[in-house]
């Protein structure tokens, strides 16, 4: 089959070779449940935290990756921006649960619901939801 001439009839071929174009690949009944409200720890320890501050927004997308091998917490959940900048963790006292669900293969992710200056101390509270 011709690639050009499938790409006049539907452009699908060319989308993926656009630059800096955002696809939303997800599945058309995928959701997210709401599980629990937290916040980020750890912020304080981010070398870079200040210049990621001004980026994070509500209704930010974040992501959570397992770090079973974190030598202060085995449940470790690091919280990362969409484009891998760490800003914190899920705190120790309420990831037993989420570390559990990840490990087994469930998708959780982080949108951020408020951000509050204390101080020098940025409080990032955050939601945590499984896609489902």
């Amino acid at each position: 089959m011709d690639l050009q001439k499938l790409d006049k009839e539907n452009h699908l071929v060319s989308l993926f070779h656009q630059k800096n174009v955002e696809i939303d690949f997800r599945l058309p009944f995928e959701r997210d449940i709401f599980l629990f409200d937290t916040y980020v720890a750890g912020v304080m320890h981010i070398e870079t935290f200040e210049e990621i501050e001004p980026d994070l927004q509500i209704g930010m997308e974040l992501v959570f990756i397992r770090e079973p091998e974190n030598p202060y917490d085995s449940e470790a959940i690091n919280i990362q921006t969409q484009v891998g900048q760490k800003i914190g963790y899920v705190p120790k006292k309420d990831n037993v649960i989420f570390a559990r669900l990840m490990d087994a293969g469930k998708l959780l992710v982080g949108k951020i619901q408020d951000k509050k200056q204390k101080g020098k101390w940025t409080k990032i509270g955050i939601g945590i939801y499984l896609r489902d």
